[in-house]
């Protein structure tokens, strides 16, 4: 832990981001399980701040060791949303606390590519810019329902996780609409969002190497490529206003998350 805490310090200065100086009491350090983060303490627009230890977000739980079972029942996280495919999920099912309410979520995480596929898609352009815009948008509503649905329900003495494979991408997105929705500002979720590049690298590191072999790309191009950026966010963002005409109104449509509803979850979980 004290490793990973220094690790990270050492690249505050190099990545100027504000959200990482606070990140030893953010990420929740555990041995089974990477980019396991309280999404609390962020200010909002209208002088308040997120609520700390209400909601969560994590790459995959599978790994959880017994310790880190005692931390999840520490943090009452006993309602889980699983981003992830199908055949993800019952590939490396998560490990859960005796009486979770659990959800898979899977809606366009089944059609993801191969390996294989992904080094071509690599090669062809950037795959991430479609995934984050109109090649995914299809899949935003059905996808993140069952987040914001649960969020509604919560009990106010539990917490709630969701999480995808690494945390970084379906989760990332999740995580961008509920800051959204609470009123975050812009450059903060941003920020949240790209922290993700520090706390996966052992983790995509080791995938740099053989992508790069299939592609007869370099590593740092790969990561390049690979690595989430504010952009990524904008196009998100911007493919659901054009579709919808704006966040809220997507919101409402697809979500069941009008004004309401929106005024409900900033009570929830800001103060």
């Amino acid at each position: 832990m004290k490793k990973a805490v220094l690790f990270i310090a050492l690249l505050i200065p190099c990545l100027g981001m504000a959200q990482l100086a606070d990140s030893t009491k953010r990420l929740v350090h555990l041995k089974g399980a990477l980019n396991f983060r309280d999404i609390g303490g962020y200010p909002t627009k209208d002088g308040k701040s997120v609520k700390w230890n209400r909601v969560f977000r994590s790459a995959s739980i599978a790994g959880l060791t017994d310790a880190d079972m005692d931390t999840l029942r520490d943090k009452r996280i006993y309602t889980v949303i699983d981003l992830r495919g199908t055949q993800e999920s019952a590939a490396a099912p998560d490990r859960l606390l005796k009486g979770t309410d659990y959800t898979l979520s899977p809606a366009g995480s089944d059609s993801l590519p191969s390996s294989a596929q992904m080094a071509a898609y690599l090669k062809k352009g950037d795959f991430l810019d479609n995934f984050y815009g109109d090649g995914g948008i299809r899949h935003f509503g059905e996808r993140y329902k069952p987040v914001f649905q649960k969020l509604l329900q919560l009990n106010d003495t539990t917490a709630l996780l969701y999480h995808c494979s690494g945390g970084r991408d379906r989760t990332g997105m999740a995580t961008a609409l509920f800051l959204y929705t609470l009123g975050v500002p812009q450059e903060t979720i941003a920020a949240d969002f790209t922290a993700s590049n520090v706390y996966l690298l052992p983790m995509m590191g080791k995938m740099f190497e053989p992508m790069a072999k299939a592609t007869g790309m370099s590593n740092e191009e790969i990561k390049k490529k690979m690595d989430l950026r504010p952009e990524l966010l904008e196009i998100f963002f911007k493919s659901i206003e054009k579709k919808y005409g704006s966040i809220e109104k997507f919101m409402e449509k697809e979500m069941g998350i009008g004004k309401k509803e929106r005024a409900i979850l900033r009570k929830k979980y800001t103060s």
